[in-house]
């Protein structure tokens, strides 16, 4: 407030002086932030790499379930239908030699045969890997129930194949010539039934192509001997392309009413009815072709008598099949694995006691 001089008359010259009066100065309040501790950042620790276990290169569970599946994708648990091919490959080793065949050639057929049925298979089920799982027989395969994939399944085949062929390089040069015939007879049989009512046959010729292999390995390295027993070869060849017609025939009567249903071709549906009656037919013609390589190949009774039991069990298995009922005929088809034992029985005896 200014302080004005009077200007009235008379008045005293009076200087007023007003009050100073103290106004608080107004401002934003002060506002305290509370200080907070903040760490310094520091750069992450490198922690210590977690110690590698030490482990093995393989699960050998696994390998172990693995190699399972393998051995029952070859049917190496059940020997039987080795065995059927093996007895044919031993009578001609005998029949070849006219006595005990030399044992490094005995065991070469022995495990080539167990190598080659493997094998056969092996890609008899790649074959039908669309077909078994619609058939009862065969729906629980390695293949069909998706145990093995087909990439295994040509691994394995490849390797037993391999195995096989190895074998025969220990041989002569016939004998190696003739297996490339077997492999081709062995791969392209399981697609047979497509194609042909007598698969049976061809199996019957890849499984007798032992036959003339195992001559050519015990007479191969002489071109003339191997002639002069040409004519007993070939008659064995086609004895044993009876007898497995006949086997297989029974074994496929066991699926018969299946293949019909998935549109496959078998003798057993060739036959039709007339099953029964062209078995036993088929059985007396082998037994008569038998009984010629019993001339041609000079054996004594022994032999007889071997082929007399096999004619007994050839019976017993007529009895067996005559009602078409699926166990019988695959207990019938089982059976024959001890014809072809009495038989090769009958030929060592008759060379051991001649």
């Amino acid at each position: 407030m200014v302080d004005k001089p009077s200007t009235r008359k008379g008045a005293p010259n009076v200087r007023v002086t007003a009050p100073k009066i103290a106004v608080p100065k107004v401002g934003a309040p002060k506002i305290t932030v509370p200080k907070v501790a903040v760490p310094k950042a520091t750069a992450p620790r490198k922690s210590a790499p977690p110690a590698i276990q030490p482990t093995s290169r393989f699960d050998s569970s696994r390998m172990r379930e693995r190699l399972v599946e393998y051995a029952r994708l070859a049917r190496m648990d059940r020997p039987v239908g080795a065995l059927l091919l093996l007895w044919p490959t031993w009578w001609a080793l005998w029949l070849a030699a006219r006595d005990f065949p030399p044992i490094s050639t005995l065991i070469i057929f022995t495990v080539g045969v167990w190598l080659m049925r493997s094998a056969g298979c092996v890609i008899n089920d790649f074959a039908d890997r669309k077909l078994d799982p619609e058939v009862k027989r065969t729906r629980g395969r390695p293949l069909a129930a998706g145990t093995v994939s087909t990439r295994e399944a040509i691994a394995v085949f490849v390797t037993l194949i391999v195995l096989a062929f190895l074998l025969v390089l220990l041989t002569n040069k016939l004998t190696i010539e003739l297996s490339l015939i077997g492999a081709f007879l062995a791969i392209t049989y399981p697609f047979m039934k497509r194609y042909t009512y007598l698969p049976q046959v061809y199996l019957g010729c890849a499984f007798g192509w032992s036959i003339p292999m195992a001559f050519a390995a015990v007479k191969g390295g002489d071109w003339k001997q191997f002639v002069a027993v040409l004519p007993l070869c070939a008659l064995l060849f086609l004895a044993n392309v009876i007898f497995s017609t006949v086997y297989d025939t029974e074994y496929a009567m066991v699926d018969r009413d299946d293949d019909l249903r998935v549109g496959a071709k078998s003798t057993a549906i060739l036959f039709g009815d007339a099953d029964v009656p062209i078995i036993g037919v088929l059985m007396v013609t082998f037994l008569g072709a038998m009984l010629l390589v019993a001339q041609r190949g000079h054996l004594h009774w022994p032999y007889f008598a071997g082929l007399g039991v096999a004619a007994a069990l050839f019976a017993y298995q007529i009895w067996t099949i005559r009602t078409r009922d699926r166990d019988a005929c695959f207990a019938a088809f089982r059976n024959n694995n001890w014809v072809g034992l009495a038989i090769w029985v009958g030929i060592v005896l008759s060379y051991a006691l001649k």
